[in-house]
């Protein structure tokens, strides 16, 4: 698993750890020892690099080995390597999660336009009001767009000269539009 052929190298605690992610070494040593103060068998969940420069999340269960006195000579025990399975829960997370993240992030974009227009105000200033909203009423800043958005039907229609301006700009946009 660390990249090493069976027999090219002798397993030491100090090559195991020489591998394990930098944020990871430290409080594994620190389990490692206590295994051996306490007697106890240990287990642990972190990273390291392999000799290809591949980061593995693992799992590791070992156990002591004693010698004939008692005393601990070494461990026993295996790794479970969850790169793949981490990979592929988090791949499914986020195809499930994305897609409800920007649907509620363009309602809320939505709603912010609404209020800048109405209000003359910035999407900053605009983002602040649904903020405000949402922690006075205790609703989700979600759930407030969506409903702003379903009732703008009972907001008047504008009179016909603003309809108007609003389709002289639209349609001529393109000619103001900055060239590169």
């Amino acid at each position: 698993m660390h990249g090493y052929r069976p027999g090219e190298i002798e397993p030491t605690t100090e090559l195991l750890l020489a591998h394990k992610h930098p944020d990871d070494r430290e409080p594994v040593a620190e389990r490692i020892a206590r295994s051996i103060d306490l007697r106890e068998p240990f287990s642990s969940r972190h990273r390291f690099i392999d000799t290809a420069g591949v980061e593995h999340n693992v799992m590791v269960v070992a156990d002591r080995i004693l010698d004939d006195d008692g005393q601990p000579v070494g461990t026993a025990g295996f790794y479970i390597d969850l790169s793949a399975t981490l990979a592929e829960a988090e791949r499914e997370a986020l195809e499930v999660r994305l897609p409800e993240l920007i649907e509620s992030r363009a309602v809320i974009e939505q709603a912010k336009g609404v209020l800048m227009r109405l209000y003359g105000i910035s999407a900053e200033q605009a983002f602040k009001v649904l903020i405000w909203r949402s922690q006075e009423t205790n609703i989700k800043l979600r759930v407030l767009a969506e409903q702003l958005i379903a009732e703008l039907c009972a907001v008047p229609a504008p009179d016909p000269a603003t309809v108007a301006s609003f389709d002289h700009i639209l349609l001529t946009l393109h000619e103001r539009v900055p060239k590169d």
